[in-house]
């Protein structure tokens, strides 16, 4: 779920392939339905998606989970553990491939859409922008979605509960400066085209996809065991590389928040974890039409 050659701390975060396929969380209808629209592929017969950084198959088996498109969906996941839980889920119309951002195994103009779920800010790259441009169809889509719960969050994020806020304070207490969505960071290779302007000969020429980027958020609620909470909560990426003690201080400080007095339960003991899911899309400018942009006559030529 990273860029070439996977980042140490993607590899060893996600090491637990199947805590993760078990404990994430899939996507909701609506939000897939929204991404599916905006991306101009919903009720296109077999179109070809690209799930790029597919990992376990989360939003693979939501891209065919009561739908009739019958996508022709190529999954491309360089963690090896991740792949291989993928491929044992044997779900039709799926091919499973190795291969990364920068180097996907597909011909040029080959797909309707790239897709990436919960994974664009591990190589949000100008490399891996032109690798995505240069498989997309000329007018194709290219679209990103996450689950963010309430303390992953950006840190302005205003959380549900109070629980919630106390568990957000200490994901970021954690020094971590490698890519996550919460940071905000993957949005700058695509502000870095923004500022290529139309008059520029040389730099037009690198703007790949149409901006402003279109976004759609929509609240999450799901109700889950406290110890579950921790399980969700510990696939985080720097959170299940944990060992020993600071492991064992971290679990305990999200069960004590779990257990504070104002914390509400339902009748089975469950609490309300939140969050929000965050769809993100943009189009391919096809090459005529990054080419018409270097036409654009200079003022006083």
């Amino acid at each position: 779920m990273a860029g070439s050659g996977l980042k140490d701390v993607a590899l060893q975060g996600f090491d637990k392939s199947g805590d993760y396929d078990l404990h994430r969380p899939t996507y909701s209808t609506t939000a897939v339905q929204e991404l599916l629209e905006q991306c101009r592929v919903s009720g296109i017969k077999r179109a070809r998606v690209c799930d790029l950084a597919a990992g376990t198959g989360k939003f693979t088996e939501a891209l065919l989970k009561q739908r009739d498109e019958q996508y022709e969906i190529i999954a491309i996941e360089p963690h090896d553990g991740m792949r291989e839980i993928l491929g044992k889920k044997q779900i039709p119309h799926v091919a499973v491939l190795p291969g990364t951002a920068e180097h996907m195994p597909l011909e040029d103009e080959s797909v309707d859409v790239v897709i990436v779920a919960q994974a664009f800010h591990w190589f949000a790259t100008k490399e891996a922008l032109r690798e995505i441009h240069r498989v997309l169809k000329p007018h194709g889509c290219f679209g990103m979605i996450w689950n963010i719960e309430d303390y992953n969050a950006p840190q302005d994020h205003k959380a549900t509960t109070e629980w919630e806020g106390k568990v957000h304070a200490l994901t970021w207490t954690f020094y971590d400066n490698e890519p996550r969505f919460r940071h905000q960071a993957w949005r700058k290779v695509f502000e870095d085209q923004s500022k290529s302007s139309p008059l520029d000969l040389i730099r037009a020429k690198e703007q790949l996809f149409a901006l402003p980027l279109g976004e759609h958020v929509e609240a999450f609620e799901t109700w889950l065991p406290k110890e579950d909470v921790w399980k969700r909560y510990s696939t985080i990426s720097h959170i299940s590389v944990l060992k020993g003690e600071e492991r064992e201080r971290t679990h305990q400080t999200v069960i004590d928040a779990l257990n504070s007095p104002e914390v509400e339960t339902n009748e089975r003991g469950e609490v309300a974890v939140h969050g929000k899911t965050y769809v993100v899309w943009t189009s391919k400018i096809p090459e005529d039409g990054r080419a018409s942009l270097t036409n654009v006559e200079r003022p006083g030529a």
